[in-house]
């Protein structure tokens, strides 16, 4: 677990993955500061520093004794800001440059048709 970014913001974004596909549904418990530590191999402070952030983006919330669970609409609230960032990070740049060549949002469709894969 080391592409370059901090790994703080890996934990965070594995989890956003997991609740995403589904494999760590809404009211679930999520594996403890500890567990993220050893499986990953990492400090624990690391580890609660990543979960930090989903529990102050209220995708996480804390049981006290417990642990953390998945709070009821994450799913939803993390689909619909991936969405946005996509349509920042890359539709929008898409359509500066299709404009650039001349391509209007028709033919970058028919683009996109042609390479995705059947």
């Amino acid at each position: 677990m080391d592409d370059g970014r901090p790994i703080f913001l890996q934990i965070a974004e594995l989890v956003e993955r997991q609740i995403i596909d589904g494999s760590l549904p809404e009211g679930e418990q999520v594996p403890s500061t500890n567990e993220f530590a050893a499986f990953h191999r990492i400090n624990p402070a690391t580890a609660l520093k990543g979960i930090s952030l989903l529990v102050d983006a209220g995708v996480l919330y804390k049981r006290r004794g417990i642990g953390m669970f998945v709070a009821d609409g994450a799913r939803d609230r993390l689909i619909s800001e991936r969405r946005a960032r996509f349509t920042t990070e890359y539709v929008r740049p898409l359509l500066r440059e299709g404009a650039a060549l001349g391509l209007d949002a028709a033919a970058l469709i028919d683009l996109i048709r042609k390479e995705s894969p059947s």
